[in-house]
């Protein structure tokens, strides 16, 4: 079984307390986020975990619990998305030099390879457009590159709750998804970017194959990733619990909706 902790909220920046509580456990109660009356307890035992998939925006006051998880020996990677949008778009995120300083003492203590950089959502709007992307994509990719192997993109979903948001304070994405010339020039700089600063480049839960660009369908919680580094045989099964699009290996999510303290705006999981 894959843990992941979690595509609902920031556990490794606000939780780390009650995860190692859950960990000391053994076990963590997870509500259905459907139906909320629904709970099933999910083993954190190390006989019953495969692996753990971290993801954050800033790992460091997780520091405290990777000893606990080194001394049991489970394998795990961390996904951390790293955006700097302006300020209205990510109200609460830590100081970009922070981050940066935390993804380097991470990357201390477990190599590029198990730290993957999420450039997501990619949002094409007034305020951000293309230019704006080119630019700080660049510059991330030249600061994150050194502590990390792969960087994953996507570009914005239009949730009901999220365009409400968006509406709410008057902010007009565009979906450069129907603009074939735009979306493969904004792809293909990416793509050089990333390949001239040595990072593998893939997409998430994006299918544009019908588009004249070729780029890598990806795996956030990856079983060939996992499997090549800590050799394991891990079977390939899609988690059928995502959108269609995504292709990430089955795994069972122990994070709750509407507790991220980040607030982005975009967020669907808010």
């Amino acid at each position: 079984m894959i843990i992941s902790v979690s595509r609902r909220t920031d556990i490794p920046a606000f939780y780390s307390d009650w995860f190692m509580r859950r960990f000391k456990n053994g076990s963590v109660m997870v509500q259905n986020p459907y139906r909320p009356a629904y709970k099933r307890e999910v083993s954190l035992k190390k006989e019953d975990v495969d692996a753990l998939i971290f993801w954050s925006r800033y790992p460091e006051p997780f520091s405290c619990c990777l000893d606990m998880i080194d001394q049991k020996n489970i394998p795990y990677y961390f996904m951390l998305t790293i955006n700097n949008y302006p300020g209205f778009l990510e109200p609460h995120s830590v100081d970009l030099k922070s981050i940066l300083e935390s993804i380097k003492e991470l990357n201390k203590r477990i190599g590029q390879s198990r730290i993957i950089w999420r450039y997501d959502p990619i949002i094409i709007s007034e305020e951000t457009p293309v230019t704006f992307h080119k630019n700080n994509f660049q510059m991330l990719a030249g600061l994150i590159a050194p502590f990390a192997r792969r960087v994953i993109i996507s570009f914005v979903d239009f949730y009901r709750k999220v365009n409400s948001r968006f509406k709410k304070i008057g902010f007009i994405p565009e979906e450069i998804r129907e603009d074939p010339d735009k979306l493969e020039d904004l792809i293909s700089f990416l793509m050089e970017i990333a390949r001239n600063y040595g990072l593998e480049i893939q997409t998430c839960a994006e299918d544009i194959s019908g588009q004249r660009i070729s780029i890598k369908r990806g795996k956030c919680i990856d079983d060939e990733l996992l499997n090549t580094l800590f050799g394991l045989d891990i079977k390939y099964m899609k988690d059928k619990n995502q959108r269609p699009e995504c292709c990430c290996q089955k795994s069972v999510d122990i994070g709750a909706y509407g507790t991220c303290q980040f607030k982005c705006l975009y967020c669907y999981a808010r």
